[in-house]
């Protein structure tokens, strides 16, 4: 922050509170279109095996974006552009309301992704530039609370909402919130200038292409990929499979989002408070352990051998768990004034992976007369590859770091 700012700064309890608003809508925005897919589809006749674009376009946007603000996000004023990104976000949001065919739908989630990417990116460089090492653990599965708060009151509410006033309702609902937390950004927040020298001039600790080549940062974007991309691949077409191929009514697929939201809610706590105390190398198995067990068991045979709501609870819980842990460690890769580039590329691999896991499910999966999945066995399998090469490349960094730190404690990420 800079030191002469007159506002006075917030409280770190209010500062994560404010953040994991800003969250919050960016989420929602992002999730409440996938458990809403089959009631625009059947609106818009957007065929069901082509849901999986409608989010992909989004994370494909969001990457695009992401790389482009990687080159000049630490220029400025973290509060300025947070409310930038915010604004675009709630103006993509509103536009899907008013999609009038799948390609106006298409266009929607592009322009929200644009903004969406970045804002995410601004959200983390702020808490990591305001919360020390020894508390970021807890401080981002606070923040990342937003994951579960979306998915316990966000989304049921989204699919009441539709229910009562149309698919088009949320649309405008998530928008309208998204403008006071914007403003809520801007007047309660004050200037985040701490990345910048007197001056205002930018100040590089390298240069661009020894940031691009360093393993530590190379390794740290394998890992996102890695567990965005698997995890993606399912959660894209997992409303329309519980539903068509499951049997899972419509009615109750609040009561769903409920409980594996509030599952996450704790367990995203908790994995935080073990990142502070043993590291993300446990708390990364302990979660891929998770995501093994429920993708064999949920979605590899024909007949899944746990119940419905248990495929939910666990995938929901161990993908927050291992995010908590591995966005913690990758906090400390860059220094103060990388971060914003850093997270901006972060954000670019996470969305253009997703992206990349939708693309595939729609080339993998295709739909019955019935609106029901063929193929979610062999993208289950693909996602316990990937599962697996996560806890490797999450202990790689965690030795780049500590040997990095170690050698040069003066240069420590802050």
């Amino acid at each position: 922050m800079s030191p002469t700012s007159t506002r006075p700064p917030l409280s770190e309890r209010k500062l994560l509170f404010l953040l994991g608003s800003v969250q919050f809508i960016n989420i929602l925005d992002f999730m409440m279109v996938m458990p809403l897919g089959p009631d625009f589809a059947r609106a818009l006749a957007i065929p069901t095996n082509r849901l999986g674009l409608v989010a992909g376009v989004y994370t494909a946007s969001a990457a695009v974006s992401g790389l482009i603000a990687a080159l000049f996000l630490d220029r400025f004023d973290r509060r300025r552009a947070l409310f930038v990104a915010m604004l675009g976000l709630v103006t993509g949001t509103a536009a899907g309301g008013f999609a009038t065919d799948f390609g106006t739908m298409l266009a929607s989630r592009i322009l929200a992704g644009a903004f969406g990417g970045p804002a995410t990116a601004i959200m983390l460089s702020i808490l990591a530039d305001a919360v020390p090492p020894q508390r970021r653990g807890r401080a981002l599965g606070a923040v990342m609370g937003a994951l579960s708060a979306a998915s316990v009151v966000g989304v049921p509410v989204g699919l009441k909402l539709a229910e009562l006033g149309g698919w088009k309702t949320p649309f405008f609902v998530v928008a309208g919130l998204g403008v006071l937390i914007a403003s809520g950004v801007v007047f309660l927040l004050p200037p985040m200038r701490g990345h910048l020298a007197a001056g205002g001039q930018r100040v590089l600790a390298r240069p661009l292409r020894a940031f691009l080549t360093d393993p530590a940062v190379l390794l740290s974007l394998t890992a996102t990929a890695v567990t965005m991309g698997g995890a993606f691949a399912v959660i894209a077409n997992l409303s329309a499979f519980l539903q068509y191929n499951l049997g899972y009514p419509r009615e109750r697929l609040e009561i769903l989002y409920m409980a594996g939201g509030l599952s996450s809610f704790f367990s995203m706590r908790v994995a935080g408070w073990f990142v502070d105390r043993r590291g993300s190398v446990p708390v990364v198995i302990a979660g891929t352990l998770l995501i093994l067990t429920v993708l064999s068991l949920g979605f590899v045979f024909e007949k899944p051998l746990i119940p419905v709501v248990a495929i939910f609870m666990l995938f929901m819980i161990g993908n927050s768990t291992r995010l908590v842990a591995l966005n913690t460690l990758t906090t400390r890769v860059p220094p103060p004034a990388e971060r914003g580039r850093f997270m901006s590329a972060q954000s670019a691999v996470q969305h253009l992976s997703t992206a990349l896991g939708a693309g595939v499910s729609t080339a993998v999966l295709s739909a019955r007369a019935d609106h029901s999945l063929v193929g979610m066995p062999t993208l289950a399998w693909g996602a316990v590859v990937l599962s697996v090469l996560l806890p490797f490349l999450v202990a790689a960094v965690t030795r780049r770091v500590k040997s990095r730190d170690a050698s040069a404690p003066s240069v420590a990420t802050a």
